[in-house]
């Protein structure tokens, strides 16, 4: 089964926020386990739930403090990391993408990490340290859901901005809180679990880009979400410099810097970078995203919706 770099590129969500591991590694794994999924009739989600399990199991298995063992662990979490791009390749590929798609998919990288901290926690606990260790790893599990969301919120308004309201998948809380009462506890437990994670999710999103959000909203209320190629223009000059820092916020950076950690017997190391270091980044990207956005917003002003 030959891969196809035109076909490979396809299924990026936007080639300027794809990080450069995404594109030489994940993405082509990625690729090749979605064909054989379309071969075999597997849908997104079943690819999505399968990635769950894996990536839970491996988290289990950094509990052990046998480098052995990690390293099943490691290979189990890149299988992981594998499958969650294939499950949004496969979307694109046979256009069976939905919200519900995204937010498993989401939910689904959680207990991945969860699964890690969790064991992590033990393994630590098991060589004498106090059980106050959790309250690190809630700090840092924490941290991790912030960062996250806001790199995934920022990477959707770039492409908003940059490619156009249908490349993005931005969601706005008001109106997923209109949704939220018309899915009933008893026919759709799930989902409606699940959405009402998702609305907290997009709260936690919105808080910290409240210059952006007014800035899409200005489009949306003035011209329709129709953006001038100029704003356009400057959104990229401005922040693609960005891009970087938004993907070093988000998974493959983290999971970099969790196997070391794991091979050099010392977790210390990830708990240290996951909550000081990124959350560092996370301050600067937000400080930065959000002032940008207030400049384009000056900008923006002095267009009229006939120009367009």
């Amino acid at each position: 089964m030959s891969l196809n770099k035109s076909e490979i590129r396809n299924t990026f969500k936007s080639e300027d926020t794809e990080e450069y591991l995404d594109k030489v590694f994940y993405r082509p794994f990625g690729y090749y386990m979605a064909l054989i999924s379309k071969k075999l009739g597997i849908t997104p989600n079943g690819v999505t739930i399968f990635s769950i399990f894996v990536g839970v199991l491996a988290g289990h298995l950094f509990y052990y403090q046998n480098l052995w063992i990690n390293v099943i662990g490691i290979l189990l979490l890149i299988w992981a990391e594998g499958l969650d791009s294939a499950d949004g390749q496969l979307a694109r590929m046979t256009n069976h993408k939905s919200r519900f798609g995204r937010i498993l998919d989401g939910v689904g990288g959680n207990l991945w990490y969860i699964s890690i901290y969790i064991h992590l926690c033990l393994r630590l606990i098991n060589t004498g340290l106090s059980p106050a260790i959790f309250i690190i790893a809630v700090i840092a599990g924490v941290s991790q859901s912030i960062q996250c969301a806001v790199a995934d919120h920022y990477r959707n308004f770039y492409t908003y901005f940059v490619q156009g309201r249908e490349k993005s998948e931005i969601d706005d809380s008001s109106n997923l809180a209109l949704e939220y009462p018309k899915l009933s506890w008893r026919k759709n437990f799930w989902k409606k679990f699940l959405m009402r994670m998702y609305i907290n999710y997009t709260i936690e999103q919105e808080f910290v880009s409240r210059n952006t959000i007014i800035l899409m909203r200005y489009f949306e209320r003035y011209f329709d979400s129709k953006i001038p190629q100029s704003i356009s223009t400057l959104f990229r000059e401005k922040n693609k410099r960005l891009i970087k820092y938004y993907n070093i916020l988000t998974s493959n950076t983290r999971m970099i810097v969790l196997f070391i950690a794991l091979i050099l017997n010392n977790i210390y190391i990830f708990a240290f970078f996951q909550i000081i270091c990124l959350n560092l980044f996370l301050i600067y990207v937000v400080a930065k995203h959000e002032a940008n956005s207030k400049a384009i917003l000056d900008e923006a002003i002095l267009i009229s919706p006939e120009a367009i």
